[in-house]
């Protein structure tokens, strides 16, 4: 199956995952509007401990978040990984206008003569000192229920949380989407939640699969909103739903704190 095709059927099945669900967001629900769906390219730089951080940093700020201003394509996350496995390493999430966008990306940038500029130092870093180690790309497309990117306040004290919830089935992944339609979202927001984004994943590792951010002051107000979303009465009925209590719908949940760089719009 060519690339185009692959890209076609995984946003098809992605679909008919959603489309019996009803968005739990009020507002939608009483207009009757039905959301355009957003694409997310949530592209990962494992990085070796040294000065060349500072470099990749400087590619992220000085040539990519201009490049991807300049496709209309933010506004772009960057941030830099506190506390999760294989530190160091940069994030980078910005908006994909298809499912297309990531496979094109590379090629439109090498045409962009300010991006390859901007770019040179770090594109050219020697072998003995590389700029990252490996990069690595999801594609995902936003929740229904949860259709649009909300950027937290830029220049407020932040941190995110970036959590990833592996299924051990397709059937499985499904309906703990369905649960987060179900009821989920409401119990975010009413813990006082500031999601970032929820995605299913289309393409990348690990599938089935789905990720979120969240923003928080601290890590003060991110135990206390966790704490009372835990013990919310309609989280504790909607957890043992026997729609999804059955068994384990989730199989691994990947749990990452980042701090936003300088140069992020989110």
């Amino acid at each position: 199956m060519d690339r185009r095709k692959f890209l076609s059927a995984s946003l098809a099945a992605s679909a008919a995952t959603i489309a019996p669900m009803q968005s739990t967001q009020a507002q939608d629900a009483q207009q009757h509007i039905i959301r355009p769906r957003e694409f997310y390219l949530l592209r990962r730089y494992t990085l070796q401990s040294g000065p060349q951080t500072a470099l990749t940093e400087k590619f992220i700020s000085e040539a990519l978040i201009p490049a991807f201003s300049r496709r209309n394509s933010g506004p772009v996350g960057a941030f830099r990984l506190d506390v999760g496995p294989e530190t160091p390493a940069f994030y980078v999430l910005t908006l994909a206008h298809t499912p297309g966008f990531p496979a094109m990306l590379d090629q439109e940038l090498i045409t962009d003569p300010e991006f390859v500029k901007a770019a040179e130092p770090f594109w050219s870093a020697p072998a003995t000192a590389p700029a990252f180690l490996r990069a690595e790309s999801t594609l995902l497309v936003s929740f229904e229920g949860w259709p649009r990117l909300t950027p937290s306040v830029k220049g407020a004290k932040r941190i995110f949380q970036l959590r990833t919830y592996e299924s051990p089935s397709f059937h499985a992944h499904e309906v703990k989407v369905r649960m987060f339609h179900s009821g989920e979202f409401d119990i975010f927001k009413a813990a006082g939640f500031r999601p970032v984004f929820f995605g299913d994943t289309l393409i990348g590792p690990r599938m089935p699969s789905l990720t979120y951010m969240l923003a928080f002051d601290d890590i003060a107000q991110l135990d206390a909103q966790w704490n009372t979303f835990r013990n919310d009465p309609n989280w504790k009925k909607l957890s043992a739903d026997p729609r999804f209590a059955y068994e384990a719908i989730v199989s691994n949940i990947t749990n990452l704190y980042l701090s936003p760089l300088s140069a992020s719009q989110i």
